[in-house]
């Protein structure tokens, strides 16, 4: 069942890029670091719209944490941007999805290194199954699914995006 239309992804990626240019005023450098491959595409979507609404004065940087979501242990998660340009700067870690939370809660790990100034979490899709301690601060679409039902987003190479609940 189809859960968001490429219309309603396109309006949810505008509204958090409003808010996170709204709760970081002020802010002189904002780093998107999206998680793996669909969390990457869809930093790089809100890149974008953060490019298009943001102001001059503000410097907007994206950057990838890789990890293993099945196993976050099996070897340390990596930013792929140095600690130097992490430090002191306000975060936001974004994720397709948030299930758990767990892979968020492994992801915030390196960044412990490095003394950020704050750390956000934008999802487009929140179920409420949280097992860590971890709060979205940006939301797309908040929902509530039984444990057997899947998430499938749909964001990368295609030419509507959509997400379906199966």
């Amino acid at each position: 069942m189809q859960i968001l239309t490429d219309r309603q992804i396109r309006q949810k990626i505008r509204r958090i890029a409003i808010e996170i240019l709204e709760r970081n005023y002020g802010e002189p450098e904002i780093i998107l670091a999206g998680l793996n491959n669909n969390g990457l595409g869809f930093a790089q979507l809100l890149m974008a719209e953060l490019e298009a609404v943001a102001t001059k004065s503000t410097k907007l940087s994206l950057t990838r944490i890789r990890l293993n979501p099945a196993n976050p242990v099996e070897y340390e998660p990596v930013v792929e941007m140095s600690a130097a340009e992490l430090r002191d700067k306000a975060i936001v870690i974004v994720d397709d999805v948030a299930n758990t939370g767990r892979t968020i809660f492994y992801a915030v790990q390196p960044l412990l290194k490095v003394v950020p100034k704050k750390v956000e979490v934008a999802v487009l899709v929140d179920r409420q199954h949280k097992s860590f301690p971890v709060k979205a601060d940006y939301v797309g679409l908040s929902l509530a699914t039984t444990l057997r039902e899947h998430i499938d987003v749909r964001i990368r190479d295609v030419d509507e995006m959509s997400v379906y609940l199966r």
